[in-house]
């Protein structure tokens, strides 16, 4: 099979796991479809569809380049292939959607010491990401009040926004809502304390 080389001419790297691409119809510029397997290891595959002609791609690193007659030529990439001529366009592709849940102690807005230790697990992740979009949900049991709860779920998710800007992250990436008692994580009767209501969701895409 052909290797191919000078891909920064070659044209477009389409990244999927399982996808087919849209027929031709009439001229074409040069287009370079491949499939990279994921972190893990696991290779998807693709249909590339030409001038009347389909061809699958499920290898990992296998391609199809597209001249611009329209005629495919099967090839195959190499991971340095892909780095030297895309490492720029895959480092800015967003990661993968992310969630984690820390817990509070019961009335206030401060983390419980366990999940203090997993915040800095949360904030690996975070800078892992070059333009993280965040959604931090406070929540609350179902001690105190409806009006209360609502209030102190807010202050919960602001108080790791507040963290999050104040480690880096810009501002306007991040927002934070409260639900109160709204959302029990575990069903509760009322003026029940379960701490594992007492948290905050945080959702990383």
């Amino acid at each position: 099979m052909k290797r191919f080389t000078g891909l920064g001419a070659a044209g477009v790297l389409l990244i999927l796991a399982a996808a087919c691409a849209a027929p031709k119809t009439g001229p074409v510029a040069p287009e370079l479809f491949a499939v990279l397997p994921s972190k893990e290891g696991k290779v998807g595959s693709i249909v590339v569809n030409s001038a009347g002609s389909s061809r699958v791609i499920d290898t990992a690193y296998g391609a199809q380049l597209i001249q611009p007659s329209g005629e495919m030529v099967g090839g195959k990439l190499t991971e340095a292939d892909v780095r030297a001529s895309f490492g720029s366009t895959l480092q800015a592709l967003p990661g993968r959607p992310a969630s984690f849940i820390l817990y509070f102690l019961e009335g206030k807005d401060e983390l419980t010491v366990e999940s203090k230790k997993e915040l800095e697990r949360v904030f690996i992740e975070l800078a892992r990401r070059p333009l993280p979009d965040i959604v931090v949900i406070g929540h609350t049991d179902t001690v105190g009040s409806g009006p209360f709860n609502d209030k102190l779920s807010l202050q919960r998710a602001e108080r790791l926004r507040e963290m999050m800007v104040f480690m880096g992250l810009a501002a306007e990436r991040v927002q934070a809502a409260g639900r109160g008692e709204r959302e029990l994580l575990v069903p509760t009767e009322d003026n029940v304390s379960e701490p594992r209501n007492r948290r905050v969701e945080i959702n990383v895409r």
